[in-house]
């Protein structure tokens, strides 16, 4: 019976780890796989801290229960539990959906560094197989799920892809594990419910031993997914003006349209992206051929986008709108986070920075429409509709970009420039203090 010393080739390595995480979805898989790894540090005192992820999709109504038992898990088990609620959007593939709402917000939980392992086992690696091979998928597709990836700043693992869904059921049956049971895991108009329940008990009437010979032929695609990405090489980054990483778009168009899509590819997943279903990215790089400079193609992934602009295609972390806060108040020292553009800050700077009086403090707000700016220097002022096209600053950012006001004087934009003020003051006078802005954008972009 499965025990969680064989675990120990898989875990060993990773004892120096910060942190681990289980995603705990209250399944047999994921409550089997916390209950390993919780019997695997008792015997293992080096073992990192170890908590457990649970993401509520709300698609069930017994979605409350469900974190429900998660939370009563891990109170026995003494392990840390966390809870995040997502909104999985509507589409033609719900199981898709929420898929990406669910490695989004697991993206943006776990620390640089840290490990996820995932319960996934050796029939669903071989439901996954099927499901890309009947979808047209070409080497790397086949090659299934990796058993180790990277997730944003951390790594994901499956450590229970060589066991199959009997073994880990007797296991749970063995220990006493009650389980939550989804009933949309019985719903054959789903195509992977299809598979499980109708198509692969046929095909084992004939195979047994099908799910090893999938997994066999997995394991060459990957080899050779790798060997065809080592041959290509990974395209150099280019960054836009404010930081977001790209590839340039003669890369993508001057190539045929598989050598396009597997450079794409190879530059997503060196940076821990999963790649979009090849008949979106197909249509997408059509666009790129056939549409004029003045047009900006997009593709949207689920957890990032793709667009173009200018002489490139640029990775978007996501695709929000403008910042729906208001303007708010900035005061010396201070640091406000706003989702969709980022961290701004006012520090002190010993020289070339602007006087406040005491107890004075800035205004942030966005872009309306008829915004105007005197750069240091010049004479008159410019629109700031007219600048940003000037500068490059991408569409998306546009609306994003922090404008500083003293009173009712635009006294910055960001950090990309500052508009002439009498306030701006390149020694500091005695007993007085100068504040610099300061914009960290988000994590996708470089902000040097």
């Amino acid at each position: 019976m499965l025990h969680f010393t064989e675990l120990d080739s898989q875990l060993n390595g990773l004892v120096t780890v910060p942190h681990w995480y289980v995603g705990l979805s209250g399944g047999v898989d994921s409550t089997v796989l916390l209950h390993l790894l919780h019997h695997w540090r008792a015997a293992n005192s080096c073992a990192p801290t170890l908590s457990a992820i649970h993401i509520n999709h709300g698609m069930q109504p017994a979605a409350p229960e469900w974190e429900h038992y998660c939370v009563g898990l891990c109170h026995r088990l003494e392990i840390p539990l966390i809870c995040r609620a997502v909104a999985v959007p509507s589409g033609s593939s719900v199981e898709a959906a929420a898929r990406e709402a669910r490695y989004c917000a697991f993206e943006e939980l776990l620390p640089p560094d840290a490990v996820l392992f995932m319960g996934h086992h050796l029939d669903d690696q071989v439901e996954t197989f099927f499901l890309r091979l009947l979808r047209g998928a070409g080497v790397e597709g086949l090659a299934a799920m990796p058993r180790e990836r990277k997730l944003g700043e951390a790594r994901l693992l499956r450590p229970l892809l060589d066991c199959g869904r009997s073994e880990i059921e007797h296991y749970a049956t063995h220990h006493g594990l009650e389980c939550v049971q989804d009933p949309s895991n019985f719903d054959t108009a789903m195509d992977r419910n299809f598979l499980r329940e109708e198509v692969l008990p046929l095909l084992a009437t004939r195979w047994p031993a099908y799910r090893r010979s999938v997994t066999r032929a997995s394991e060459h695609m990957a080899t050779a997914a790798l060997t065809l990405a080592q041959n290509l090489g990974v395209p150099e980054t280019v960054y836009s003006e404010l930081g977001d990483p790209g590839l340039l778009l003669a890369q993508l168009v001057d190539e045929s349209e598989d050598s396009a899509a597997a450079l794409l590819r190879a530059w997503l997943r060196a940076a821990g992206y999963q790649a979009p279903d090849r008949a979106a990215l197909d249509e997408f790089l059509r666009q790129l051929r056939v549409t004029d400079v003045d047009s900006n193609p997009r593709l949207v992934c689920g957890s990032f986008g793709l667009q173009r602009y200018h002489d490139a295609v640029y990775r978007l972390p996501d695709l929000l709108a403008p910042p729906a806060a208001s303007s708010f108040a900035l005061a010396p020292g201070a640091s406000v986070e706003v989702p969709g553009a980022g961290v701004i800050s006012l520090v002190r700077t010993d020289g070339d920075g602007l006087r406040l009086m005491p107890k004075e403090q800035l205004t942030v707000g966005w872009r309306q429409g008829g915004e105007r700016c005197c750069l240091p220097g010049r004479t008159g002022s410019r629109s700031l509709k007219g600048l940003m096209q000037a500068w490059k600053v991408p569409p998306w950012w546009r609306g994003r970009v922090p404008l500083v006001y003293l009173g009712d004087e635009l006294v910055a934009v960001g950090d990309l420039t500052r508009c002439e003020s009498s306030r701006w003051q390149e020694v500091a006078q005695d007993n007085e203090s100068l504040w610099s802005v300061r914009w960290k954008r988000g994590a996708n972009t470089s902000s040097d």
